[in-house]
């Protein structure tokens, strides 16, 4: 890891012309190419002798064995559950139903803050510098998540829920309206509708509506369990991704999370709507029912990104995950020894994730005019010496422990995997305590007993 006092001080200026030896590109990594950032962007990239004739005033800021990337892009979290985690371990499907509900109904304002703040730094130590909230079931989390991102410094969707069981429609969809209205620099309003069962159909049908009117997404949990499908066929004879079709819910608004129990009408579905779709390669395996034909998706022209479900903030291990997941479920049985590269991965995990969430045209990517949401990424490891293959080797065999500096941007949020501008450790000491009383009084239901 680069200990460079005089670096963390450059990565400090307002104005910068990266000279790294490696700059990960929508194309793939190249070495070679300058990057200017300023005023929070990427002011130029490209070659980099063109980019230093283009700022003649500015010392580029030479990174040998250094990456300069985008920062990942998680598509799909819940900040308010990060005091949970091994608590759904050993627990059948829908846990939902028996964690995390009680849970966050345990969390008052405060709680939910160092939650939300606790869940942020994972994700900043991951490499992430965008995090999609699939919505919070407290009273009180949207502010929680406004307060705790916007002091973490980390870039989010955070999503209003508009469940409604016909009762409340017009009070629902004005008060998401209202949220919507609340856009601001690094924090992007979206909707959210739980599952399809969770509301009425005009209200599928609006939410998604009103989510296309503003340029924003509608985040749903959509075929991640069997007994939700099979709820779904029971009650409607629809699947719910089907469920959303005929509620007109589905379209280039739509962020759906999971659709790991598809058929090959629903993929097409999916297609045909310009659908996005948020991949969970961990939540999979640890608490769902099956694996997500992602690269199948990919060559219909589905958009994809990928998401953490809040299991783990680390980018990397998210890349690796996918991957293999693809190779275990799909592709030793075809005999696809590819299953995507390190293309594939790196694209979901950045710049797909973005056009997912709707941010296609904010971050994701380095590019002229987008914002400075980036990483430098020591190479300079064992790992990595020798080098054939970047891209999959990224995927495969890098680590959160290269991750220099985070940047989102433009500033510094990260170094060497702690914030600079506030105290991390003191935030963790707070939550040990908090998150115990939390876990105490919340009515959990585990399965599996913890020892």
């Amino acid at each position: 890891m680069n200990t460079n006092a005089p670096l963390r001080e450059a990565l400090a200026r307002d104005e910068l012309l990266f000279a790294p030896e490696w700059t990960l590109l929508p194309t793939g990594p190249k070495t070679g190419w300058g990057v200017c950032v300023r005023g929070g962007r990427f002011a130029d990239v490209g070659p980099l002798a063109e980019v230093m004739a283009r700022a003649p005033t500015l010392a580029p800021l030479t990174l040998p064995l250094t990456m300069l990337m985008p920062g990942f892009v998680d598509a799909h979290h819940h900040l308010t559950q990060s005091f949970g985690k091994a608590l759904a371990f050993g627990e059948p499907s829908e846990i939902f139903r028996r964690i995390w509900v009680p849970l966050e109904g345990s969390l008052d304002p405060h709680s939910l803050y160092l939650s939300v703040k606790l869940a942020s730094l994972e994700a900043l130590r991951g490499g992430y510098t965008t995090v999609c909230d699939a919505g919070v079931r407290s009273s009180h989390g949207l502010e929680a998540i406004a307060a705790a991102t916007r002091e973490a410094g980390i870039r989010c969707v955070p999503s209003f829920v508009c469940n409604d069981d016909g009762t409340a429609h017009d009070a629902t969809l004005a008060a998401a309206e209202r949220f919507l209205a609340q856009a601001s620099p690094g924090w992007h309003p979206s909707l959210a509708i739980s599952i399809p069962e969770a509301a009425t159909d005009a209200m599928l049908g609006a939410a998604s509506a009103l989510a296309a009117e503003a340029g924003t997404v509608l985040q749903v949990h959509v075929n991640e369990h069997l007994a939700s499908v099979e709820r779904s066929l029971v009650a409607r004879s629809l699947r719910p991704l089907q469920h959303l079709h005929a509620s007109r819910a589905l379209g280039p608004q739509a962020l759906l999370a999971h659709c790991t129990m598809l058929t090959p009408a629903e993929m097409l579905l999916l297609r045909d709507h310009d659908a996005a779709v948020s991949i969970n390669p961990v939540a999979s395996p640890w608490k769902g029912n099956a694996v997500a034909p992602t690269e199948l998706l990919a060559a219909l022209g589905v958009r994809l990104g990928l998401g953490t479900d809040g299991t783990r903030s680390d980018g990397f291990r998210m890349m690796d995950a996918a991957e293999s997941n693809q190779r275990l479920g799909y592709g030793m049985a075809s005999g696809d020894a590819v299953c995507g590269g390190g293309r594939l991965w790196l694209t979901m995990a950045t710049a797909g994730g973005a056009e997912a969430a709707g941010l296609g045209r904010v971050t994701g990517r380095v590019e002229t005019g987008l914002s400075a949401d980036f990483l430098l990424l020591d190479l300079d490891v064992p790992e990595l010496t020798p080098s054939w293959d970047l891209g999959w080797e990224l995927v495969r065999l890098a680590s959160r422990d290269q991750v220099i500096s985070v940047h989102v941007e433009g500033q510094m949020r990260l170094w060497q995997g702690w914030p600079v501008d506030w105290d991390a450790r003191a935030m963790m000491a707070e939550v040990r305590t908090v998150a115990q009383q939390s876990v105490t009084r919340a009515p959990i239901h585990k399965v599996h007993q913890l020892p």
